[in-house]
């Protein structure tokens, strides 16, 4: 007999996605005047075609393939040095992190590493999660078995969740207990915060102090336009000992169906054994790495590298600039609509309360159905997220501009 991993039927509810997708093929099905003037604000996706110079550098990645003496095959396992260079110096030291070019491992996407590092941990640690949170970090833990079985409010026991609220500007502050690894995402999807130096620090000094671990996602630091705050863990004292960064090409270079991204693993950060003995993660990750994956494709790669260039540099900075501009727009006419309005300045997310008494997929059903807008329920990120709402300001500026209008014409 075959058996399966029974952590999987803990999963009581469908991923947050698939069920707004199922939500929203539901109304198109039943209104098929209504689905041609539908605008998704929902996942987040771009819809901006590739920086020219990306594309230009995968045309020519493909033309090497063409030729015997220029084809390549296999890659090494953990990235192309030439894209890790540019990585690590870009990204890293030229912002005075101490990041060398064997720590970045290159990868198809900050979602499947932040699943994937748990591969490399043991079932003893204690997790902390913040609430409202990315739902994959859960969910790949429950996946995992370190977690219980959920409460009726969707909470797993042996998980600690940590309160984001107006009152923190939603960035949690570490428990009072001990835990051993710790999730946290500055610029934060769902809410949009964005994590101060200070607020980094007291968390990087509590990892020290408890010998815990930080998995820190920055899939969105290059939409930070405050210059005061950090776009990378590694820029907070000590942060070398006790964190692993992920970052993504997905929303800096629109590569989310190109899938192109890095997790940031420096050499100093170590975990315990069941004996208590201290050992690197870097080589476990690296063996992980060599055995599980075959790299990401050279064509990728090169379109990757590109980004890094001039002319890549620029024309990153104007898509970044668009979807801000968008968040700008979505932001104004979220709060002439007389709305609750976080985030949407350092990130492409804004976090909108929802009116007195009515649920966060009440809020997505109203305004699916009066308005032809597909947002993201609050209460799909974790229970603390039940009276907001998600808007994505990945869209083209029309279609933000029309979800504004939309807004505001709603009658709550």
């Amino acid at each position: 007999m075959a058996y399966l991993n029974d952590n999987y039927l803990k999963l009581k509810a469908g991923y947050l996605f698939p069920e707004i997708s199922r939500r929203v093929k539901s109304f198109c099905d039943a209104n098929p005047a209504a689905a041609q003037r539908l605008i998704r604000c929902g996942i987040g996706d771009v819809t901006e075609p590739l920086p020219p110079a990306a594309i230009a550098a995968m045309r020519r990645a493909v033309d090497e393939l063409s030729a015997r003496e220029t084809f390549k095959g296999y890659g090494p396992e953990q990235g192309y040095e030439w894209l890790r260079a540019a990585v690590a110096q870009n990204d890293f030291r030229d912002r005075g992190c101490d990041v060398a070019d064997d720590e970045i491992f290159v990868s198809d996407g900050t979602k499947c590493d932040t699943g994937n590092i748990l591969e490399i941990l043991g079932r003893k640690n204690k997790i902390a999660i913040s609430d409202p949170v990315y739902p994959v970090y859960v969910d790949t833990n429950v996946m995992a078995g370190n977690t219980g079985e959920a409460n009726a409010a969707g909470a797993y026991a042996k998980l600690v969740y940590l309160p984001c609220r107006p009152r923190n500007g939603f960035v949690p502050e570490p428990p009072r207990r001990q835990v051993d690894v710790i999730y946290l995402c500055s610029p934060n999807n769902p809410t949009g915060a964005a994590a101060t130096r200070g607020q980094l620090d007291v968390w990087v000094k509590y990892a020290l102090e408890h010998k815990a671990l930080i998995l820190f996602d920055a899939a969105y630091e290059a939409y930070i336009s405050d210059p005061a705050l950090p776009h990378s863990i590694y820029e907070i004292p000590g942060a070398r000992e006790c964190a692993i960064e992920f970052r993504s090409c997905s929303k800096t270079g629109g590569f989310t169906g190109v899938r192109c991204a890095f997790t940031v693993l420096p050499k100093s950060v170590r975990a315990a054994s069941r004996t208590g003995e201290l050992h690197p993660l870097h080589p476990l990750w690296l063996r992980r790495m060599t055995t599980k994956f075959n790299g990401v494709s050279c064509i990728t790669q090169r379109g990757a590298a590109a980004l890094y260039s001039p002319e890549g540099k620029t024309q990153v900075r104007g898509l970044i600039g668009h979807y801000l501009g968008n968040a700008r727009v979505l932001r104004e006419g979220a709060q002439k609509a007389g709305l609750k309005v976080f985030g949407g300045v350092n990130a492409p997310y804004l976090w909108v309360g929802t009116p007195k008494g009515v649920t966060s997929w009440q809020a997505f059903d109203r305004i699916l159905n009066e308005a032809n807008v597909v947002i993201t329920p609050g209460s799909g990120f974790g229970s603390r997220g039940e009276g907001y709402f998600r808007i994505s300001a990945f869209n083209s500026r029309a279609n933000a501009e029309e979800v504004a209008r939309r807004l505001q014409a709603l009658k709550w």
